[in-house]
């Protein structure tokens, strides 16, 4: 028999036709893959916008209001089999750890990204305070997962490497070459992604074109330029590699990044791939990766040198050895499993 795991989250999840969908592929499929090991139920935050990824975990539950969450909360913590994961933290999820603790449960707490950049990037001075008491808080009543170990910030951690890569992203590679540079951006449209500060960076700039795939539904965005297309998320998995590979150069301009799985799928597709001294971190021993500074003449410099070098930067990209979603799901499975 399956050991029940419930899975708190701060994310948005609309019901559509009695379907429950969300817009961070990450909360669809990781639930999905750990579900195949445990009997897992969500809980998150109800969503009156359309949303692109349908989950397809039986047991989903959505709140309007902090109350009703923490009493959901409070309700699961009755179950003495169970194991609580708390995806990332925010308001919400900061108060489902403490009531959990309250009621004798030590949550894992799983860290996706750099919270301290997140709301320094889009609250200032006083973001980064509140993340620092919610997450030094948080690290005393609960055991943390990281995509990346300096996310801990010095707590004990187990850290893994997330992946949606699976067979499909690793065949039928498509080659290319550059005479105009075709820029893909896929991700969320936020202040802390970077990608107003890009937009402006490439303003007037007839031979770059952005492409950016992952506008919410029902959201408009202050971004008006000739040279930059917007699509919403794309949860069909051909069509999202077909954008891949009709464009020739990734970018992520993000300030804060734990471990983008995006980037991945650039790589897989064999697309070189920008970033900003920010993100840094995230090159590791990957191949095919690019540092810019948020600049004209550095960008645009990269850019030439990647134009310049596009068959040898080819040939560096078959060389790379990216995780896969299969690895990354057992080996969550492993460590849940090990938290007593």
């Amino acid at each position: 028999m399956k050991k029940k795991l419930f899975i708190f989250s701060n994310e948005s999840i609309a019901i559509q036709n009695g379907k429950f969908f969300c817009d961070n592929i990450d909360l669809k499929s990781t639930p999905e893959g750990l579900n195949k090991k445990f009997e897992v139920s969500i809980f998150g935050r109800k969503s009156s916008k359309k949303r692109s990824h349908e989950i397809k975990i039986k047991k989903i539950n959505v709140f309007t209001n902090l109350i009703s969450y923490l009493l959901a909360a409070i309700s699961s913590s009755k179950n003495d089999e169970a194991k609580f994961l708390v995806i990332s933290i925010s308001p919400y999820t900061f108060m489902i750890c403490i009531f959990l603790r309250i009621f004798g449960k030590k949550p894992i707490v799983y860290l996706r990204s750099d919270g301290y950049g997140e709301y320094k990037a889009i609250f200032g001075k006083i973001g980064y305070l509140i993340y620092h008491l919610m997450f030094q808080t948080v690290s005393l009543i609960s055991d943390f997962i990281s995509c990346r170990s300096y996310i801990l910030k010095g707590k004990k951690g187990k850290v893994i490497y997330p992946s949606q890569l699976d067979t499909a992203w690793l065949k039928k590679l498509k080659k290319t070459e550059i005479k105009n540079f075709k820029l893909l951006y896929v991700g969320r449209i936020r202040v802390e992604k970077g990608i107003f500060s890009l937009a402006n960076l490439i303003k007037n700039k007839r031979n770059v074109s952005l492409t950016i795939v992952g506008a919410e539904k029902q959201a408009s965005y202050k971004i008006n330029q000739s040279n930059i297309k917007i699509h919403p998320t794309q949860s069909n998995k051909e069509r999202l590699i077909k954008y891949y590979d009709d464009h020739n150069v990734f970018i992520l301009p993000s300030f804060t990044e734990g471990h983008p799985m995006a980037l991945l799928e650039a790589l897989a597709r064999r697309r070189p791939v920008i970033i900003f001294k920010d993100i840094e971190h995230v090159i590791g021993n990957k191949k095919g990766i690019f540092v810019a500074k948020r600049n004209f003449l550095n960008f645009f410099g990269t850019l030439n040198q990647i134009k310049k070098n596009y068959k040898k930067i080819q040939k560096d990209l078959a060389k790379n050895n990216l995780p896969t979603n299969k690895e990354f799901i057992d080996k969550f499975v492993n460590v849940i499993n090990d938290f007593k």
